[in-house]
C-alpha cells in the first residue's frame, strides 16, 4: 500500500488557522471557508482516514467517497454564490498518492465519482470562481485529475517530496518492463516522464514554484509566503478568466502549441 502522507492535512490546518471543518462531508474530505486577505475562500483537502469504509482509500487516496464529496464541496460553493457578482475562490490543497484501486471501487463506478469531482471543479472555474491548486505533496494519477488539475492556477512547493505523475515509479516500471533505476535514468532526459516538481514546472503547467524552509512543519514566514502567493494567484485568475491557455507557453510544450494552432487553422478552413 502507498505510504501515507500527512502533508495535506497539515497544510490545510495551518492555512485555515485550525478552524473547524464543515462536518457535512466524509472525514477524508476536509472543507473550510475562511477569510484570505479580504475575501472568503473555500479550502478543500483530501486526507488520510484510517476508518475509511473503503480500505484502498485509507491513506489519502481519492476513492468513491472522496470523489463525490469533492464534487459536493465545490458544487455547494457554486450554488451559494450563483447570484453574487464576485464568486468565492476555491483552493485545492493537493497531497494525493493515487486514486483508490480495488474491485469495490470499480464495481461502484469510481470513474463516475472522480469525473464528478473533476467536472465540479471545471464548472466552478467556468462560473467565475478562481480555483487554485496548491501541491504540497504527491499529485498522482486520477487523484490529481479529480482534485486540483482543473484549477485556473497551479502552484507547488519546491521540495523533493513533491511529485506529479500519471502513476507511481514502481507501477510505471512494471508497465514499461524496466527497473525503477532505469526508469529514473530515462526520466532524467525526458521531462514528461520525470517525477520531480522542477521537471513538471518546465512543462509550463505550474504558475509558481515556491520555496519554504520547513514543508513538513511550516514556519510563520512559510505560511505568509503561501498566503501571499494564493492572494496574488486568485487576483490574477479573476482578471484572466477561465481559460487554461496559460499552460501552453513553455518551451517543452512547443509541439502542443503548434498542434493546437494547426488544428485551429484546419478547422477554420
Amino acid at each position: 500500500m502507498t505510504t501515507q502522507s500527512t502533508r495535506g492535512a497539515l497544510w490545510f490546518e495551518k492555512l485555515t488557522d485550525g478552524q473547524p471543518c464543515n462536518r457535512d462531508f466524509c472525514p477524508s474530505v476536509q472543507v473550510a471557508d475562511i477569510l484570505l486577505g479580504e475575501q472568503t475562500t473555500r479550502f478543500i483537502a483530501v486526507v488520510a482516514d484510517a476508518n475509511n469504509k473503503f480500505p484502498r482509500a485509507v491513506g489519502g487516496q481519492v476513492g468513491i467517497l472522496e470523489g463525490w464529496n469533492l464534487a459536493k464541496a465545490v458544487t455547494e460553493a457554486i450554488q451559494a454564490d450563483a447570484d453574487k457578482a464576485e464568486k468565492r475562490a476555491i483552493v485545492a490543497i493537493i497531497d494525493v498518492p493515487s486514486q483508490a484501486y480495488g474491485r469495490r471501487e470499480e464495481g461502484f463506478a469510481i470513474h463516475q465519482s472522480l469525473a464528478g469531482a473533476a467536472g465540479a471543479y471545471a464548472k466552478a472555474r467556468l462560473a467565475g470562481h478562481p480555483v487554485i491548486g496548491l501541491i504540497v505533496g504527491k499529485a498522482m494519477s486520477g487523484a490529481f485529475l479529480a482534485h486540483g488539475y482543473q484549477a485556473n492556477r497551479l502552484i507547488a512547493l519546491k521540495d523533493n517530496f513533491v511529485e506529479v505523475h500519471a502513476m507511481g515509479k514502481e507501477s510505471a516500471a512494471r508497465i514499461t518492463l524496466r527497473s525503477v533505476e532505469s526508469l529514473e535514468k530515462l526520466a532524467a532526459t525526458i521531462p514528461p516522464m520525470a517525477y520531480d516538481i522542477k521537471n513538471y514546472a518546465s512543462l509550463g503547467l505550474l504558475d509558481e514554484l515556491l520555496e519554504v524552509s520547513h514543508p513538513d512543519q511550516p514556519s510563520d514566514q512559510d505560511l505568509t509566503t503561501i498566503r501571499n502567493s494564493l492572494v496574488t494567484q486568485i487576483k490574477d485568475a479573476r482578471l484572466a478568466g477561465p481559460s487554461l491557455a496559460n499552460r501552453l507557453g513553455a518551451d517543452n510544450r512547443r509541439s502542443s502549441s503548434t498542434v493546437r494552432e494547426l488544428m485551429r487553422q484546419q478547422w477554420s478552413d
